[in-house]
């Protein structure tokens, strides 16, 4: 590299601690950067979500790069280490989806991107449509070998732990219902008398724990996953995105992309998914030797 090219990539002043600034600065560095860190540049423009919760290996892996390259791309952007650029990433993941009363005073905002209608007609139609994409998309990308593996593992379990929290509690709600109802040994791993982690240590070989997952991950999901591998317990995950943490403790998982409308997402796609698992492992259940 010359040293035109050098210079240029010596970081100036401090370095963006927002995601705008520092997509721009993504940008209009983009041209001086060497090969192997334009790859990194293009794979973190396009895919922000998986740079804030990735691991570095996977993230390398994705990229086409060596972990290595990930450090001098945050570096040569004038960030201490890769983690210090991560941070940037994964607080606008955060602030994307922000607390409810923040996306009821957006509805409609003029200055918005795409202002959602915020009459009841309108927003029924809004979320019409946001289910009718989670649905159609789920139906082409889902793969059924990891479909199967779930199922099967599903079968096999000694017990079946169902672990969901924040917005996907209700999923793991009725997955619990519908087990239940279909004859199959299923509970709920929940904090009720905050004994979730107790619970989580007691879990061990023939259980088998279906943790449910969505950006920005839930901290008590993944942790209580955790300890029940640890325990012995195998893990099966639904999750949206192959960087989901979750994805490092599942033996398999199931993609769920969910499309939103005003900030709020459905979860028509998450409900036809747990019904398929809920059915599939009754009927097997039913039919084996």
């Amino acid at each position: 590299m010359s040293d035109m090219s050098s210079r240029s990539l010596e970081p100036a002043g401090e370095t963006p601690r927002d995601f705008k600034s520092l997509r721009e600065l993504i940008l209009a560095r983009r041209d001086d950067m060497p090969k192997r860190l334009v790859q990194v540049a293009d794979y973190a423009v396009a895919h922000p979500q998986e740079i804030a919760f990735a691991r570095v290996a996977d993230l390398a892996q994705a990229a086409g790069v060596q972990p290595s390259t990930l450090v001098r791309f945050a570096q040569s952007l004038g960030y201490s280490g890769f983690s210090d650029l991560q941070a940037v990433f994964r607080a606008h993941a955060r602030r994307r989806w922000p607390e409810y009363r923040e996306r009821l005073e957006q509805l409609g905002e003029p200055d918005a991107a795409d202002p959602a209608d915020p009459s009841p007609a309108g927003l029924l139609a809004g979320f019409v449509h946001a289910s009718r994409v989670s649905l159609d998309h789920l139906e082409q990308t889902v793969e059924p070998e990891a479909l199967e593996r779930c199922i099967a593992l599903l079968c096999e379990a000694r017990n079946i732990v169902l672990l969901g929290n924040r917005r996907v509690y209700p999923v793991a709600l009725y997955l619990l219902y519908a087990l239940r109802r279909l004859g199959v040994r299923a509970e709920c791993l929940d904090n009720a008398g905050s004994l979730a982690e107790r619970h989580a240590d007691l879990l061990g070989e023939g259980d088998v724990v279906l943790a449910i997952s969505f950006t920005p991950y839930a901290a008590d999901t993944l942790a209580l996953a955790t300890a029940a591998a640890k325990g012995g317990a195998r893990v099966v995950a639904i999750t949206d995105s192959p960087f989901s943490p979750l994805t490092q403790l599942a033996e398999t998982w199931l993609e769920v992309a969910e499309t939103d409308h005003a900030g709020f997402r459905s979860l028509s796609a998450t409900f036809a998914l747990a019904t398929t698992l809920a059915v599939a492992v009754a009927e097997r259940r039913a039919h084996r030797p």
